[in-house]
């Protein structure tokens, strides 16, 4: 019941994570790689931010999901 329950969870918050770094806008593409503008100061303002920051959550706690996970299948 509880492995199922998490597993549902997971499989949520992976397709909620993939979703929000699929909409973060990155500021320099493969041309920063080669010499590019390298100064370029990204500051996040709005939704921009809450996406940027609730990605960094939910990848903290898939990551901990995965932990708890492993404890509960062994």
């Amino acid at each position: 019941m509880i492995k199922s329950i998490l597993l549902g969870v997971h499989i949520a918050i992976s397709c909620i994570l993939a979703l929000f770094i699929l909409l973060q806008h990155r500021a320099s593409g493969l041309s920063a790689t080669f010499g590019g503008s390298g100064a370029v100061v990204v500051q996040r303002r709005g939704a921009e931010k809450v996406i940027y920051k609730a990605s960094i959550w939910l990848s903290v706690l898939f990551f901990g999901l995965t932990i708890v996970e492993w404890y509960v299948n062994y």
